[in-house]
Formats: structure tokens, sequence, C-alpha cells
């Protein structure tokens, strides 16, 4: 039986690992052929050779989505690969360490920036290009904590999470009659290495323990949200442009919630999540 994409091509940034990867090899189950994407060359030539190995119809390019001319090469490889593109999902993403505002160092500030804003608008407007010409093909810009509202000691992120969501409904409304779907997704929270591998201020440290809690609760292994990545790139979502998901519903979170107490009696793990914690030195000094 054919899978759900089968002769689909789906870029994906951020691919060689993590909830990228988890997507990717969901879309070659079911039939897509995949382009992934990340900096590092070497991360992507794993990461492609551990999907051949699985059947996959895979080709990767190291891609630094900060820079406008790396993404239209990109685009390119994957039109020289498959010959066209039907799913582009702006996934790569980064994380400031976790602290006030003032006192996290520039730099971290800005290479947030620059991935999670730059790399969503340089991936949007290039897939778009393609899209737009062909009158069809489904965006997915990946949203985050605090895209809908601010979250103190994580600035960074969750303000270039907003921008996200408003430069995605934005393009929505923009394009709403071109055949062009354009979805917003949260994932929720995914235990992957950028969850349990973290960088604080230093003094800040303990203003991540709740962390280890709420993702023993409402964390999921990386093929949750892949499979609701998946629907969002099929013909179940046809005409449905301008559409926000999310992974951690109200529900979602009420149902774990009252679950808790019988988790161990189903043998359902309640151990809390082991969190690698880097400490930064802070950009100004005192409290």
């Amino acid at each position: 039986m054919a899978g759900i994409l089968q002769d689909k091509v789906a870029v994906i940034t951020g691919g060689s690992r993590g909830l990228g990867y988890a997507i990717a090899e969901t879309y070659a189950r079911e039939g897509a052929q995949v382009i992934i994407a990340s900096r590092s060359a070497r991360s992507v030539s794993d990461a492609v050779k551990m999907l051949q190995a699985k059947g996959a119809q895979v080709a990767g390019q190291a891609c630094d989505v900060a820079e406008i001319q790396q993404v239209e090469s990109l685009a390119e490889f994957a039109i020289q690969n498959f010959g066209r593109i039907d799913i582009w999902v702006n996934n790569a993403g980064l994380s400031a360490p976790y602290g006030p505002s003032a006192h996290i160092p520039s730099s971290n500030f800005q290479n947030v920036i620059d991935t999670n804003i730059t790399g969503t608008y340089n991936g949007s407007v290039v897939a778009m290009r393609y899209f737009l010409a062909q009158k069809s093909g489904k965006l997915i810009n990946l949203l985050g904590r605090g895209d809908t509202g601010s979250i103190s000691f994580q600035s960074a992120y969750s303000s270039s999470k907003v921008w996200v969501r408003n430069f995605t409904k934005t393009l929505a409304k923009e394009y709403q009659k071109s055949g062009v779907d354009v979805f917003g997704f949260n994932p929720g929270l995914v235990r992957t290495e950028m969850l349990s591998n973290v960088h604080a201020v230093s003094g800040y440290e303990n203003g991540l323990n709740p962390l280890r809690f709420v993702a023993m609760l409402w964390g999921n292994d990386a093929d949750v949200p892949a499979e609701k990545a998946l629907w969002l790139a099929s013909s179940a979502t046809d005409g449905k442009n301008g559409s926000m998901v999310t992974v951690l519903t109200a529900w979602l979170i009420l149902s774990r919630l009252i679950a808790l107490p019988f988790r161990k009696l189903f043998n359902h793990s309640t151990e809390l999540l082991e969190l690698n914690i880097t400490s930064v030195e802070p950009a100004v000094s005192g409290d």
C-alpha cells in the first residue's frame, strides 16, 4: 500500500537529529522523498546514512538557515535530486541560556534571532516562491513555548516564537487563494537533546528544576509530534491554510495530570527528566 506522502518531496531544516530527524523518518516511511539539512555536514551525512539504511529516499546538504544564499542552494539541491518540492518544514531552532534578558550574552541572543527568525523567514520565502509557481505546497513553521505570550527568563526563544506565529499567520492571509497551505506547528515538550542539554546564566540554574517534572509529565518522545507533522503534510489538511496546531492541548495537559497517581500502578515511568545544565557567565554583574 502506498504511503500517504507517496511521491511527495519534503525539505526539513534541522533534520539531522531530534524532532527534525523524527519528522524525516516519518515522512520517508509514508513514501516521501526527503531532503534534510543542518549546519553540520558531518551530522547531515550520518543522518542520511541512517535513514537510507531504513529504506528512505533521502539526500542531505549542510545549510545555515540564517544565510539566504544557502537556503536557496538547499532548494536547488532538492530540485536537482527529486525534481520538485511539495513540503517545507522550518524546524531548525535554537534557545538561549535561561536567565534574565540583560544577563544573556548578546551573541547567544543573536544566534536565536538568526536561526529562529531569520532562518524561518529565509526558508518560508524560498519555499513560497516554488509553491506559488506550482500553485501547491505545504509550508510548516515550528512554533514553541511562549509563542502566544511572554515567558520570563526565556525571552530570546519565546519572543522569536511570537514572531514566527505572527509571520506565519500573515503569510497564510497574504496567500490564502494561492493553493498553498501555510501552518504553524507547536510540537510541545519533546524529549530531545535540546530539552535535556540546556544552558543557564550562572546563578540561575535552579530556575530550571521545574522542567524536570514538567517534562516527565507532559513531554513526548519525538515520534509523537512527528506523527502530527505527518498529518499536517498530508492531504487531510488541504485547504486548512492558516491553521495553528499544537500537540500539547489543554485536554492532554489535564488528562496527564489526572493520570499521574496511576502511572506507577501501570508501570509508566515517573522518573524526572535528567538535565545537563551548562553555566554561562552573565553579560552584566549583580542580581
